[in-house]
């Protein structure tokens, strides 16, 4: 099986917790490598960013990312790239152009602007699209957070279609599938709940005294940790009021500017960017109990995870959560919003907490009673938990969505001989008159 995954608007590449970069990242990257493990060959079409980006950039056997020439590589919003689909679907046919007809068997197409590509490229090939929405803008909107932009009409009406010319729908969680259902009028019948993985070989539990020295923190300080894109949906700041009512525990947060989070807005009062979280633990007093980390490359990021007794995940919305999982196959606790996938992610009072608000003060008691809880309790239950979201068993399903794709598309589109023609006649236009 030949499979061409489009992310358009990211690279797999990318180093998660900055820009654009995040959990889609890691999924489309760890499940390609997957994917070749099982003898699947997969190329990953990504936007170039930079002129130094080779064309193609082979990470693995049987696994290589495409970096598709398509506007300017800096300086480019991620609600510009609309003005830039047709150029990267350009470069994406004739990449295809360059293999024999009928290449690649299927298209899988994460987020709604490779969702667009896809499309296109389904009909070219006649092949069946598989897409993957990761986020909705109708579930962001209703869930913004204070300073936050609303996602625009534009991506409402795009992601519409995608739904509607997809023909396998890939949703990370049965509450996923019915937000599609009920927002995009989506044909149950062809959705697949697929779990994300993790990589259980990397994230395992550790030295917490060693992984705290390698970060540089104090290693006798109870430590709730935040690891994400600094930006309002994350909702870093929520974490900060409540560690103001938590005296002595230590924040620490891991992750760069994103979103609208990437350029201090003073008139929306927002602290959820680098410099506005900064200035927050001035006025609540606690910048002695703070320290801010860069994004953290992989194995970096399992020190981040041992180093914590807590990791907190207070978003707005989340279509599942993979930080959640890497913490909990690390041995740490999560306390986590009710929201979204988080708790499919996280077993409330088995595996962490789940908050049904933003509150400070609920997000406070939630903390303080992991911390004052049977955390060896906890740590034994969330292993176990996050051994079964293997990124093994995520490509089991993908494979199984992949063939139902092809099957039915298959059937849709046998070939059918025409009847014999009883009337020969042919019907012509010249000049207006027909003859």
């Amino acid at each position: 099986m030949r499979v061409a995954v489009l992310s358009v608007h990211t690279s797999p590449l990318a180093q998660p917790g900055t820009g654009d970069a995040g959990g889609m990242n890691v999924y489309v990257l760890q499940s390609a490598l997957e994917l070749a493990r099982r003898g699947v060959d997969v190329e990953i079409f990504t936007r170039a960013t930079a002129s130094t980006d080779p064309p193609i950039v082979r990470v693995a056997p049987g696994a290589l990312v495409r970096n598709v020439v398509a506007g300017p590589f800096e300086g480019l919003d991620k609600n510009d790239l609309p003005t830039q689909l047709c150029a990267f679907t350009a470069g994406v046919l004739r990449a295809e152009a360059t293999h024999e007809p009928g290449y690649y068997d299927v298209v899988h197409s994460h987020y709604w602007l490779s969702g667009q590509v896809g499309w296109l490229a389904r009909d070219r090939w006649a092949v069946p699209l598989v897409h993957t929405a990761h986020t909705l803008a109708a579930v962001k909107n209703a869930s913004l957070a204070e300073g936050d932009r609303p996602e625009p009409p534009l991506r409402s009406v795009g992601e519409q279609q995608v739904v509607d010319e997809a023909d396998r729908l890939i949703v990370n969680t049965e509450y996923e599938a019915r937000e599609l259902v009920s927002l995009h009028r989506a044909d149950p019948e062809r959705i697949d709940v697929v779990h994300p993985g993790v990589d259980l070989a990397m994230f395992t539990p550790g030295d917490k005294r060693a992984a705290r020295s390698v970060l540089g923190i104090p290693g006798d300080e109870p430590i709730v940790a935040f690891v994400g894109r600094i930006q309002p949906l994350k909702a870093p700041d929520v974490l900060l009021r409540a560690a103001a009512k938590l005296p002595g525990v230590r924040v620490v947060i891991a992750g760069g500017a994103s979103g609208s989070g990437v350029v201090t807005r003073p008139d929306t009062g927002s602290a959820a960017n680098p410099e506005g979280l900064v200035r927050l633990a001035e006025e609540l007093g606690i910048t002695d109990r703070v320290t801010f980390l860069p994004p953290q490359s992989r194995d970096r990021l399992v020190d981040v995870y041992r180093a914590a007794d807590v990791v907190a995940i207070p978003s707005h919305a989340e279509s599942f959560g993979l930080v959640a999982v890497e913490a909990q196959a690390c041995g740490t606790p999560v306390v986590a919003a009710a929201v979204g996938g988080l708790p499919v992610a996280v077993r409330d009072g088995v595996t962490g907490t789940l908050v049904a608000t933003h509150e400070a003060d609920d997000w406070a008691a939630a903390i303080g009673g992991v911390l004052d809880g049977d955390r060896d309790a906890m740590s034994s239950a969330a292993q176990a938990h996050a051994a079964t979201f293997s990124w093994g068993h995520t490509v089991d399903g993908l494979l199984a969505s992949y063939g139902r794709a092809i099957s039915d598309y298959r059937a849709r589109h046998q070939r059918v001989e025409p009847p014999p023609r009883r009337d020969r006649r042919r019907l012509s236009i010249r000049r207006g008159v027909r003859a």
